[in-house]
């Protein structure tokens, strides 16, 4: 296979060393996955504008789904990024593995989505009905419904370039998810 280098600024579009910028700037870094995008004249901008939209589902919540679709695709990179960004939205070490595990004993509203993202991914979109009617019940929405499977695919991307790329990771690497039954 191909060795995938890491892009550094000067080696990339003036488009792509302005994101580069501004991500040295919000972040304090340009982590190699963001700078693996950059091989492409746009897959870069069209992705964080993904990442970036609206969205019914707040940070904490997304990171439930990070974590969960990351464990399912055994993507170490996003596992270990999604481990240090569920940190500082507030989630311990052990409710962390629990959301990769794809279940939630602490809070049952995030359990229902845990579940739900840990099913789409499964199922390559194809999520059971009794999750889903579960999910609802749990409080949340049609538009949380839609929200989530748009994150479930923005995740499996990230997922499938490092993937294919194994670029290194440039954040502690998350420990290995133990058997834990959910």
């Amino acid at each position: 296979m191909s060795t995938f280098n890491v892009p550094k600024r000067e080696e990339v579009s003036a488009n792509n060393q302005a994101i580069f910028d501004n991500l040295e700037k919000a972040v304090g870094f340009v982590p190699n996955l963001y700078a693996t995008y950059a091989h492409s004249e746009n897959a870069l901008g069209n992705y964080l504008a993904l990442q970036n939209a609206k969205t019914s589902l707040k940070s904490k919540e997304k990171e439930v789904v990070n974590l969960a679709v990351s464990e399912v695709n055994n993507c170490i990179y996003c596992l270990s990024a999604h481990t240090a960004i569920g940190k500082m939205n507030g989630f311990t070490d052990e409710q962390i593995l629990e959301l990769r595990a794809g279940y939630s004993s602490f809070d049952n509203k995030l359990d229902a989505l845990a579940r739900l993202a840990k099913n789409i991914t499964e199922n390559r979109g194809g999520a059971d009905e009794e999750v889903v009617e579960n999910f609802l019940n749990a409080g949340w929405t049609k538009e949380n419904l839609i929200d989530t499977i748009v994150l479930v695919g923005d995740k499996t991307i990230s997922n499938y370039l490092h993937k294919t790329t194994q670029v290194p990771v440039d954040f502690p690497v998350a420990q290995p998810l133990e058997s834990i039954e959910a």
